[in-house]
């Protein structure tokens, strides 16, 4: 029985020191703090401002009739590339051409009329100098030769706008380009009383385009002429196209309480790839700075609190407690968020900001104060305060359980492991 008891003992001995030496190494593996760090690096950084917009061409005419009537002929389709005074479509002229015949019988009949009266009132006046009629005689016959020379001219004005809406009934192209829309076809009646209906729609030069970009009023104000311009369409979306701002047009759109204004884009069409109608993806580089020095934004929200005096010594810029300087960066936090939301000035230049950030040397965390500019909330840059030597702190990350001879320490509901199963990915630190 003794025997018995003996090996208990020292059975449970065994347990109490493996799980002594379980938890301390285990404890002291979870209370190890490890640091992701980076060194400030030189690259590339922007403020940028998207939106959607349509390729448009940049000039269209819109072709019409003045004159109703029956299209009788099309010279011209989609695509057509046509020159100015090419005829494009004709109207039946029948109708046009009975007026003009009518007219030209009605002046006939005036004009005969009018080689009349002036021989009349030319004889009416040998008679009155003879004494042979009366005033009041001359004055009648010269009262029918005006009447008649105003009948004359009115039948000729109705004539010359008879022979225009004949000529009218050709429909020729205003300018060079190309047709991007026909709305007629041959027999159509096509009427022009009350507004003027179009035939085709031509673009002037499908080689520059323009994109019609809604900018919303929050941004508008870091929009200026000139601005660099990249855009996508979802039917290239492998190619990205290049342009420059042309206008900010001051008429503003209004669509569910959102203020938009429309921005004019100048699009270079060489490849011809850009169609009328598309839908582009539009980012507008209102800032650019290729050789700033840069980190990474994280790390401008690190803030080491009492956990790590155990394993580094802090060196804050005051020296104040934990808790305060907790306090301080949780108010500098605030104003960052704030500044997140500052755009450029007037003079379209980058107001300095500060900021706190810690850097590791060796077993040490210190405090420093730098400038920062631009910040597309990746990446900021850091105008003043940091070298390319330092190594700035840009988070923590608890030291992972490592592997034993035995195995690894797993979980009594995780899954078994498969037979001859692969390696496991690994955390990237510095």
């Amino acid at each position: 029985m003794k025997r018995i008891y003996k090996t208990i003992g020292i059975a449970a001995l065994v347990v109490l020191a493996g799980a002594g030496t379980w938890y301390y190494f285990h404890s002291k593996a979870d209370n190890s703090i490890t640091l992701d760090t980076e060194k400030p690096e030189y690259g590339y950084i922007a403020r940028k401002v998207t939106s959607t917009g349509t390729i448009q061409p940049v000039d269209t005419v819109a072709v019409g009739t003045q004159v109703s009537g029956t299209i009788k002929f099309v010279y011209a389709d989609f695509n057509s590339k046509v020159k100015k005074g090419q005829l494009l479509a004709q109207l039946d002229k029948t109708l046009l051409e009975a007026v003009v015949n009518q007219y030209k019988a009605n002046l006939a009949v005036a004009m005969s009329q009018l080689t009349f009266e002036k021989s009349t009132f030319e004889r009416q006046t040998l008679l009155f100098q003879t004494g042979s009629i009366s005033k009041a005689d001359l004055e009648s016959a010269l009262y029918q030769f005006n009447s008649i020379k105003a009948n004359v001219q009115s039948i000729q004005a109705q004539l010359d706008g008879a022979q225009k809406n004949l000529s009218n009934s050709n429909i020729y192209s205003p300018i060079d380009g190309v047709v991007m829309r026909r709305s007629v076809n041959i027999g159509q009646t096509v009427a022009a009383s009350f507004s003027t209906p179009t035939f085709f729609v031509i673009a002037k030069d499908i080689s520059k385009m323009q994109v019609r970009a809604a900018v919303d009023e929050a941004d508008i104000g870091n929009i200026k002429q000139e601005q660099r311009v990249t855009f996508s369409v979802d039917a290239f979306p492998d190619n990205t196209f290049d342009g420059n701002v042309e206008e900010i047009r001051l008429s503003p759109s209004v669509s569910s309480n959102v203020v938009t204004y429309m921005t004019i884009i100048k699009a270079p069409n060489d490849q011809m790839k850009l169609l009328p109608g598309m839908t582009a993806n539009v980012i507008i580089f209102t800032k650019e700075d290729s050789n700033a020095l840069l980190i990474s934004a994280k790390a401008l929200k690190f803030n080491p609190d009492a956990s790590f005096e155990k394993q580094f010594k802090i060196q804050p810029l005051n020296p104040d407690s934990i808790a305060n300087r907790n306090s301080a960066h949780r108010k500098q936090r605030n104003v960052n968020d704030i500044a997140k939301k500052m755009t450029m000035d007037s003079t379209d230049n980058i107001v300095p900001k500060r900021a706190y950030v810690w850097v590791k040397q060796n077993d040490m965390l210190i405090q420093k104060r730098i400038m920062t500019g631009l910040n597309d909330y990746t990446n900021v840059q850091v105008l003043k305060g940091l070298e390319i030597t330092d190594e700035v702190v840009t988070g923590i990350k608890i030291a992972e359980e490592t592997a034993t001879a035995s195995g690894t320490v797993k979980s009594p509901f995780a899954a078994p492991s498969r037979r001859g199963g692969g390696g496991g990915g690994g955390g990237r630190g510095r």
